[in-house]
């Protein structure tokens, strides 16, 4: 899962103010034509960026000036999976393809990056051949070949050294887990993986057991980039990447900051992608959000760099005073409560049909933030990002927001609870929001007979604690809340790890609910060996159907974000391949 890595500061309360921010500012104008105190340039207006580019410019020079209140896991590209690391590591690392430098669900398409196209694909769907350009260099002038690619790849399967990135590529290229990764590669180039070939330095060649529509997503993710192997620190390698884009690390203290400036040994002519207008791109990292949020409105840094939202605080004073410099995006996560079969009477659906009918929808939804902080009513496990996401269907009508006490009583006497039952909702108590949705979902409940008591635990322990399912019962968590986002924008990146019956884990498991139905685990298969993405989409559509109606799932909402953007700031657009993030990789500032 691609998280986006940050304790999110974001208290429920206050939602109510933040609607009437949006009315007030609204019914003035909107703030139009703001601009930052210590910034130059004009503001694009509230939503400038989201699917379309604001502030268009090919200028080049100044700095870029992020901050934000997480570091990444890691800046090492096999081993970084917070989202915004994803983003922000393409100023430094290429891979074979990428996703479209383009606003809205156009990002979603992958495109040629160091690969002249997309790959030359075999008739039986198994085999990808590329050819990469001309031009690709180092940060030392030397070239990029495809045999550094693959040792890059490899790393992946060093999980004793550097875990904690994105496995689709060894899943996907080596199932049964034969390769142990080039630290323990005996062969005299540690290339050994068999799954991938060099015949030349200008010529990689993937082989796959079985086809995997998504496949080109996967290498579209930094854990695709190239490693040299003089330049491997293993474990350090995340403290000062070697770059073969158009910036280079010039200095990184963990959670403090680092900066970047332009790699000279860059070609812009073998780079379709990356626009490169800035001459310095910093990060600053701070642990107080109220103050980063105080510190965009007033002009010292352009963008927040986990793209997470702005706080309760810092959203009222933006949407009330410069709502030109706020974008309100879809960010492709999901927030939902889940129904472990295996903790009784969860093992009926119809007890879980009673959940669902008795919450409050429009009280979740204030929890979350509100509609604009907090994001639409989820209706199903599919949000609007991934293809196949039908935005008519709601087949427990959540959209209408209220519970519905008679069809919530009518499911209690079907599954043999016409008076209710006790259960426990599990969250983590770092999480302000999740903790509101649970209050909210204990109120309204309570109203049907179902006693439910709230257990929060340390989030940082979420693998072992929920994602334990013999814990999960041992606890008994009937209703565990969370949220997910998708690695790559598919049925597979979303719901296949949380829905298929062979992701179930003894530890780290994310198919909380256990589901493991043989119609929903082959309709994955089938969309996975589908390599056109619409056909795909419908086939994920049909698993989605089966997901949500089978009452797993409490969706809450359908996340989305209010999120800084500096009046400084040029070709700014909201990605949905980024998760509503902006493309970083095509920022510019005003000098």
């Amino acid at each position: 899962m691609t998280t986006q890595g940050t304790s999110r500061r974001r208290l429920a309360a206050g939602a109510a103010l933040v609607v009437a921010a949006l009315v007030s500012t609204t019914a003035c104008g909107g703030g139009g034509g703001s601009k930052d105190s210590k910034g130059s340039g004009k503001a694009a207006g509230f939503n400038a960026a989201v699917g379309k580019v604001a502030s268009a410019s090919d200028k080049t020079g100044g700095e870029l000036k992020f901050i934000g209140t997480q570091d990444a896991d890691s800046w090492d590209p096999q081993r970084g999976y917070y989202g915004f690391m994803w983003d922000f590591a393409r100023y430094y690392t290429r891979t074979l393809v990428t996703p479209k430098p383009a606003p809205g669900p156009d990002s979603s398409t992958v495109v040629a990056d160091m690969a002249t196209d997309t790959g030359q694909i075999s008739a039986d769907k198994k085999t990808y051949t590329f050819k990469l350009r001309e031009g690709l260099t180092w940060e030392d002038g030397q070239p990029v070949t495809t045999r550094q690619i693959k040792y890059g790849i490899e790393r992946t399967w060093a999980q004793d050294k550097i875990s904690g990135g994105p496995t689709w590529l060894m899943q996907v290229l080596d199932p049964d887990k034969e390769y142990k990764g080039p630290y323990k590669d005996d062969s005299k180039d540690k290339l050994g993986l068999k799954a991938i070939d060099t015949p030349d330095e200008k010529t990689i060649v993937f082989h796959l057991p079985k086809p995997n529509g998504d496949f080109l997503q996967m290498l579209a993710m930094p854990a695709a980039g190239p490693v040299r192997q003089d330049k491997d620190t293993a474990e350090k390698y995340g403290l000062k990447p070697f770059s073969n884009g158009p910036y280079k690390w010039v200095s990184y203290t963990p959670n403090k900051g680092l900066e970047l400036t332009r790699n000279d040994k860059w070609n812009k002519s073998s780079d379709p992608i990356r626009k490169a207008l800035p001459d310095k791109i910093t990060v600053k990292l701070t642990s107080n959000a109220d103050d980063m949020d105080n510190r965009l409105i007033a002009g010292d840094y352009d963008l927040d760099l986990n793209a997470t939202g702005m706080g309760s605080a810092g959203r009222q004073k933006a949407l009330q005073s410069a709502k030109a410099n706020v974008d309100n995006p879809q960010t492709g996560f999901i927030r939902y409560a889940a129904f472990p079969k295996s903790v009784a009477p969860f093992d009926n659906e119809h007890c879980r049909k009673a959940v669902i009918y008795g919450a409050d929808h429009t009280s979740l939804q204030t929890a979350r933030g509100g509609p604009e902080a907090g994001g639409d009513i989820g209706t199903s496990m599919m949000p609007p990002a991934i293809k196949g996401f039908d935005p008519g269907y709601d087949p427990f009508n959540l959209r209408q927001g209220k519970p519905d006490e008679a069809k919530a009583k009518e499911e209690l006497n079907a599954c043999g609870k016409p008076t209710g039952f006790k259960t426990t909702i599990a969250v983590r108590n770092n999480k302000p929001q999740e903790v509101a949705t649970a209050e909210s979902l204990q109120a309204s409940l309570k109203k049907i007979g179902i006693d439910a008591q709230i257990d929060q635990y340390d989030g940082a322990q979420s693998t072992g604690i929920v994602g334990a399912p013999k814990n999960v019962r041992a606890k008994n968590y009937g209703i565990i809340i969370f949220g997910w986002g998708s690695d790559f924008p598919s049925g597979q990146g979303l719901l296949q790890p949380i829905a298929d019956g062979r992701f179930i884990l003894d530890s780290g498991n994310n198919n909380y609910p256990e589901i493991n139905d043989p119609e929903i685990n082959k309709l994955f298969d089938e969309g996975i060996a589908e390599t056109d993405p619409d056909r795909a989409g419908k086939i994920y559509q049909e698993a989605n159907k089966k997901i949500t109606e089978g009452a797993y799932y409490l969706p809450f909402t359908f996340e989305k974000n209010i999120i800084w953007r500096s009046s400084r700031l040029t070709n700014v657009y909201t990605a949905d391949s980024y998760n509503g993030r902006y493309d970083y990789a095509s920022l510019g500032v005003v000098k």
